[in-house]
């Protein structure tokens, strides 16, 4: 099966692969790197106020004289120097040279100031000004699109989250919340994550399907329903993506796969919770050597207030 759109609670659809723009900067390399994308079969465009490269997009469509229905758009708010939503998203819309774009995004629950209905709903007067077909956030967890649901006219119809397998179970619980109310979950970065548990069912499914450890990446996200978000500078890894939407896994392989990135998971927390408590130690040998050494010399409280004091910087 080939990426295929998704339907969005909103009557509209999503193209199931995306390419991100976040690492491109700005000036003619992003728009070097559109053209690639767009000339290899890419036409989802994720991009953001933040990233600073909403012109480069909006160019790079009026060069390859792209109809804007063939083109699927998504920008992000991002409260960048301080404007508002009403301000960004009109000053995004003339970087990208269009009238609307199919998908506005809250970029950080951060933003939501002073409180998440409140800025919800400047994102429903958004959309309904007919400036975004569809409207949602990113990086929300299940807590905060509860409080989000609670007062919104218009529910959000995507959810772009940092998704892979070692966070998998971890985010389980927001993938859950967003199916129950019909939001759809995207995925940035699961292509970034090192090598891990992953890696043993990863190369042994590569190998059967004759396909790269990426493309099986890919390939476990869309099979959660996921909509993916990638980015590449060479044309052989973006047209291997988009390759990456025939391959079919089993209802196995992806348990495989859930199941090592859980035990990843594990092993994460647990090498954090010792390098945590290695510094803890580190530090209360050093007060003991400190007290040993400045004890003869009448010291020893000046210097543990000294260190209590970085301590607390």
């Amino acid at each position: 099966m080939p990426w295929d759109l998704i339907p969005l609670n909103s009557g509209y659809s999503i193209p199931s692969l995306a390419y991100g723009t976040g690492t491109l900067g700005s000036g003619q390399w992003p728009i070097d790197q559109l053209t690639q994308a767009f000339d290899t079969g890419f036409y989802h465009i994720d991009t953001a106020q933040l990233y600073g490269n909403e012109a480069e997009v909006g160019i790079t469509i009026g060069q390859l004289g792209l109809e804007r229905s063939d083109v699927f758009i998504t920008t992000k708010f991002s409260g960048s120097n301080g404007l508002d939503i009403a301000t960004s998203i009109r000053n995004s819309l003339e970087y990208l040279n269009t009238s609307y774009v199919d998908l506005y995004l809250i970029h950080n629950p951060d933003l939501a100031v002073p409180d998440i209905p409140s800025v919800w709903s400047q994102m429903e007067k958004v959309q309904e000004a007919g400036l975004a077909r569809s409207i949602g956030v990113s990086n929300f967890n299940e807590k905060q699109l509860e409080i989000l649901l609670s007062s919104a006219k218009i529910k959000p119809a995507a959810n772009q989250i940092y998704l892979h397998p070692y966070n998998y179970q971890q985010q389980s619980p927001t993938l859950e919340y967003a199916a129950k109310y019909d939001i759809v979950i995207e995925a940035y970065g699961a292509l970034t994550e090192p090598g891990g548990p992953v890696d043993a069912p990863l190369n042994e499914i590569a190998t059967r399907l004759r396909a790269t450890t990426d493309q099986v990446l890919l390939a476990w996200i869309k099979a959660k329903g996921v909509v993916a978000v990638t980015t590449s500078s060479k044309k052989a890894r973006l047209l291997s993506y988009l390759s990456a939407g025939n391959l079919e896994l089993s209802a196995e392989d992806v348990k495989r796969i859930d199941i090592a990135g859980g035990i990843g998971e594990k092993g994460i927390t647990v090498r954090h919770g010792l390098r945590k408590l290695g510094v803890g130690v580190l530090f209360g040998i050093l007060i003991l050597v400190a007290c040993s050494y400045f004890k003869g010399r009448g010291k020893r409280s000046n210097v543990v207030e000294v260190l209590e004091r970085n301590r607390s910087l």
